[in-house]
């Protein structure tokens, strides 16, 4: 994606890959750099597969996508002044956009209601294998 990229004269100003959910890797690149954030649904894409699957267990196709992980997929923001550029790239979807922190973190669903950003993918750091921790007899 970097060669990409540079490939068309951009310069990503944060980067993460997609291994936590979608929500949880947007609500990382916010906190980190102190921002706020706006998600748009019915800007996020959304594969065949997931929204077959999603039909089959009658769960909602978004909440999937958001909290789903390993999906091999990179999340990144440019500065404001290459948006135009990205809007011509194909292979790139252009899902919100960064705000003040003040804004706070939100999801704007597909009927246009704002609300908090929530993640309840896999957290790593917050799990730990406790499985064989005390092993005294």
């Amino acid at each position: 994606m970097v060669s990409f990229l540079r490939k068309n004269n951009i310069q990503a100003t944060s980067m993460i890959d997609v291994s936590d959910g979608l929500a949880s890797e947007v609500l990382h690149i916010a906190t980190s750099s102190e921002l706020g954030c706006t998600v748009y649904e019915d800007k996020i894409p959304i594969d065949l597969l997931t929204n077959t699957i999603a039909e089959d267990f009658k769960m909602d196709p978004s909440i999937l996508a958001l909290n789903g992980g390993e999906d091999y997929e990179l999340l990144f923001t440019v500065d404001v002044n290459d948006h135009e550029k990205i809007t011509k790239i194909p292979e790139i979807s252009i899902i919100g956009h960064m705000t003040d922190k003040a804004s706070g973190m939100n999801l704007i669903s597909r009927s246009g209601t704002s609300h908090p950003l929530n993640a309840q993918g896999w957290d790593a750091f917050l799990h730990k294998d406790t499985e064989n921790t005390n092993l005294e007899k």
